[in-house]
């Protein structure tokens, strides 16, 4: 099966973008966030005639929304918490069948929080430190098995992750608060996949700054952009491929597709 992640940064926006990689790669399953669209005006008879007619999604008007396409049937799965209680459409699930049985999909997009890396100055980032130990407790009571969870996490743990891992360390996104508590979710039963197939030190970016003209030339990135699976799944593991040139494509988002493929047996 081939999965595809993306934080599309407005999907209305951007849906000539999504086609042409849908025909260019084939995916099987398409994870989305940011798609910035209220449910009733969500494209689902574009996608359906772009081979993904199978849809789980939460959208808000102008910001955050996350959404599951597939070629395949998908069950929506009920009673995932209103994360911080904002019912602000940053995490969706959805079960898909297959010959070994069913795996769970997770779509998550964490809260950016802001630019100060302060708590108390900054409401923005108590609430991203809260929506990511929220998500811990949930997955600590709740262990995955069969589960692939992927997204747009906001967070760059790695010192190989960003651009300067010393720079960087008071900036929001690698900062050591943020990354002890990825890690703390992550422990909860999940694998990291990307590194995995590129371990460290090899860099790995799937976000650079539209701040940055020449963001090739300068290539001041990030790996927002996360794949995990359970580890009854990584046997399965094949490939992951970060799309980056799509980052040059006309209109583009920051943010660039993730490539999983993956046996589900």
């Amino acid at each position: 099966m081939r999965l595809i992640t993306w934080n599309i940064n407005s999907l209305r926006l951007r849906l000539p973008l999504l086609k042409q990689i849908v025909e260019q790669e084939a995916p099987d399953i398409v994870c989305l966030q940011e798609t910035k669209v209220p449910d009733p005006l969500f494209p689902a008879q574009a996608l359906a005639e772009m081979g993904l007619p199978h849809q789980v999604y939460k959208g808000m008007k102008g910001y955050n929304g996350v959404a599951i396409l597939s070629r395949h049937p998908l069950q929506s799965v009920a009673g995932t918490p209103d994360w911080c209680t904002r019912s602000d459409c940053r995490h969706v699930a959805a079960s898909i069948a297959t010959p070994a049985g069913p795996i769970l999909l997770h779509d998550f997009y964490v809260p950016a929080g802001g630019d100060i890396p302060d708590p108390v100055e900054n409401e923005k980032f108590a609430h991203k430190l809260a929506f990511v130990d929220e998500a811990t407790g949930w997955f600590s009571n709740t262990p995955p098995a069969r589960s692939i969870l992927v997204g747009d996490l906001n967070i760059a743990p790695l010192e190989h992750d960003v651009w300067s891992h010393k720079q960087l360390l008071k900036i929001v996104s690698h900062t050591p608060p943020e990354i002890e508590r990825l890690k703390a979710w992550m422990a909860t039963g999940f694998q990291d996949a990307m590194r995995k197939i590129t371990p460290e030190p090899e860099k790995l970016y799937t976000w650079w700054s539209y701040r940055n003209k020449d963001w090739k030339k300068s290539n001041r990135g990030r790996r927002l952009d996360h794949v995990w699976m359970t580890p009854d799944l990584m046997p399965g593991l094949r490939d992951i491929r970060v799309l980056q040139d799509v980052r040059d494509w006309e209109s583009p988002s920051d943010h660039v597709p993730v490539v999983l493929d993956f046996d589900p047996a």
